[in-house]
């Protein structure tokens, strides 16, 4: 029996339609028992019971992991990995010779609202965005184990989270890799989970690097906001005559250029390290195709208005300073950053520079990225 959070009258409908998130304004009394990350029942005013989930002390105050009164242990996280592992399956990502990485756990997306669990090679990389999942980690490692018959060589814990007297640190759960090289549509990548953005890579761009090669023979390409260089290694694989990648971290340059070994022998590549937005501005070369995949401009809705000026303006430098013909791959990873407004904000770079433009693709993240149909814009 888990403690209670009780509705207001008339706010069940949201989660009666299966949306996984209780925001603090429907809740009418919280258990004196719960504390931050708590396991927890959801009833409605009349004390009926909605969910199971968990209890945070935030805006979204209780997050569904079952429409169920089932009990979240060991037995619940084997079950939904193996579920989200037979996805995987179906769409081809396990035994393939060419791909050695993908994500297993997409937060709501597999129904396991603040979890992330990605697959590099033999390695798995737990990422927990709430004090509540974070609290199961050992679970979570356990139950791994199990789904992939004690094959994983490394399980290692990121917890995205970190707030004050919270106990949970970054640790392995099995082994001590701290790095691996993955194989990506045949490409080769080195990853650290331990220093690296996220878990280590960005595997929600794979389709789109795999889409950009087919635009880059003979053309001179610029990767801004580049990290390890994901898109520079597809560049150089589709044919590109000229590589520049900036970013303005030392160690992502650093893994870009062993990168860049791994896959070639002789390539005309150079790095920048140095800001991205600045070079777009004085860049002096006459790029074909332009990638800008800048980090989050926005990390919640306060930061809205600031990041959308942000993006605007990003665009509308790459726009202006393109060459004529070229074509530019733009992606937003803020959340708040909806897809209509982020295409408005496109569409006001372009305005801004006065040129002529015109939209190819309207690209997204790849299957085992699922979205959750109840809440849409949910990814963790």
């Amino acid at each position: 029996m888990y403690p209670i959070i009780k509705l207001k009258p008339g706010k069940e409908r949201s989660v009666k339609n299966y949306h996984p998130w209780v925001f603090s304004g429907a809740v009418g009394k919280i258990d004196d028992n719960l504390k931050e990350g708590d396991v927890c029942y959801l009833h409605n005013a009349d004390n009926q019971f909605l969910a199971t989930g968990h209890f945070h002390k935030s805006s979204i105050l209780f997050r569904v992991l079952s429409f169920e009164k089932i009990t979240i242990d060991k037995q619940y996280f084997i079950d939904g990995i193996q579920l989200a592992k037979t996805l995987r399956a179906q769409l081809n990502l396990l035994n393939n010779a060419d791909t050695n990485a993908y994500r297993l756990v997409h937060g709501e997306g597999d129904n396991m609202s603040g979890l992330v669990i990605d697959i590099y090679n033999n390695n798995a990389v737990v990422q927990c965005h709430t004090r509540g999942m974070a609290n199961h980690k050992n679970e979570i490692g356990t139950a791994l184990q199990e789904v992939f018959n004690n094959q994983l060589e490394t399980i290692y814990f990121r917890h995205a989270i970190h707030k004050e007297n919270d106990s949970n640190e970054n640790l392995f759960l099995h082994g001590e890799n701290k790095s691996a090289v993955i194989k990506e549509n045949t490409l080769q990548f080195n990853v650290d989970w331990i220093d690296g953005q996220k878990t280590g890579f960005f595997l929600d761009q794979r389709n789109n690097r795999n889409l950009l090669s087919q635009f880059c023979n003979g053309k001179k390409v610029l990767n801004t906001y580049c990290y390890t260089g994901g898109f520079s290694i597809y560049a150089l694989h589709g044919g590109a005559s000229l590589v520049h990648s900036v970013d303005s971290s030392a160690k992502a340059i650093d893994m870009l250029l062993q990168n860049v070994k791994l896959n070639f022998e002789n390539a005309n590549h150079e790095s920048f390290c140095e800001d991205a937005g600045k070079f777009i501005k004085n860049m002096s070369h006459d790029y074909d195709v332009i990638i800008l995949d800048p980090p989050a401009f926005a990390k919640n809705r306060d930061a809205i208005h600031n990041a959308s000026i942000a993006y605007r303006n990003l665009n509308a430098e790459a726009i202006k300073n393109i060459k004529q013909g070229g074509i530019i791959f733009t992606f937003s990873c803020s959340q708040s950053i909806d897809k209509e407004l982020f295409r408005k904000l496109v569409f006001q770079a372009a305005a801004m520079s006065n040129r002529k433009v015109r939209i190819l693709y309207t690209l997204t993240q790849p299957a085992d990225h699922p979205i959750n149909i109840f809440i849409p814009r949910a990814n963790t």
